[in-house]
């Protein structure tokens, strides 16, 4: 499972170019973000997609030594169970 990335959100595409698995992080200041999204088609779950998303993003903003306000209730639930990302939280 190969993951896209962009600026604000990173994605998982289809056959047909339809976005089957996402997470989205606006900025909202230079430093930090907010995901405030995260979606898995229906045909992805109990796959642990979302948590798969959830790290790469993680991992992502980490290393672009960004802060994370996590307010989709996904994201909140995520970051409580791994604490090892507790320092990139604002």
């Amino acid at each position: 499972m190969e993951f896209n990335y962009s600026n604000d959100r990173i994605f998982l595409l289809n056959d047909k170019n339809e976005t089957i698995a996402e997470v989205t992080f606006p900025q909202t200041d230079e430093n930090t973000v907010t995901i405030d999204h995260t979606y898995v088609d229906s045909s992805l779950r109990g796959q642990g997609v979302a948590s798969k998303l959830l790290y790469s993003a993680a991992e992502y903003l980490r290393s672009n030594n960004k802060k994370v306000i996590p307010t989709c209730s996904y994201a909140v639930e995520w970051f409580k169970k791994h604490k090892e990302y507790s320092d990139i939280l604002k």
